[in-house]
């Protein structure tokens, strides 16, 4: 069961509000994650996208988004605090696929550009729709003549 957390518009609220009694900043395998504590309620910061408690793994960098926020004074429990890598494959996935997109479009994008530049050049040989089927007629009767004699293409 994951715990109601608050996202960093309501924490930044509640900053301003001057509505935030204590942050607690709590050690854990791989970062450290926030409890912010309001009025009766105790809730951890979560992460924008996800939703999940946000994990800062390096704490410099934890200070300085406490510090924009408007926060200066907060305790560290570092009990359990080990240092190691938070495990987020989710997101290394993520990235393969999203950097494999970025070098297939980039690649389309030139072929589409290439064709663009060959058509548009003045020495282009157009052919009509009835002459490429032809063409494409004759090959393949060809690759065929070829598979069935064994004859390997060249």
């Amino acid at each position: 069961m994951t715990a109601e957390t608050i996202d960093h518009s309501t924490l930044s609220r509640l900053v301003e509000a001057g509505s935030v009694d204590a942050v607690h900043v709590v050690g854990k395998t791989g970062g450290w994650s926030v409890v912010i504590r309001y009025g009766k309620a105790e809730r951890p910061l979560a992460a924008q996208r996800s939703r999940q408690v946000r994990v800062f793994k390096r704490m410099d960098t934890l200070v300085s988004y406490l510090k924009d926020v408007g926060i200066s004074r907060f305790d560290v429990d570092a009990a359990d605090y080990a240092p190691g890598i938070a495990s987020r494959p989710d997101r290394a996935a993520a990235l393969r696929r999203t950097h494999k997109a970025a070098e297939y479009d980039k690649w389309f994008r030139k072929q589409v550009e290439e064709a663009i530049r060959e058509a548009d050049d003045p020495n282009a040989v157009w052919i009509s729709a009835q002459e490429a089927e032809e063409r494409m007629d004759k090959l393949r009767a060809e690759l065929f003549a070829q598979l069935e004699s064994g004859d390997k293409a060249s």
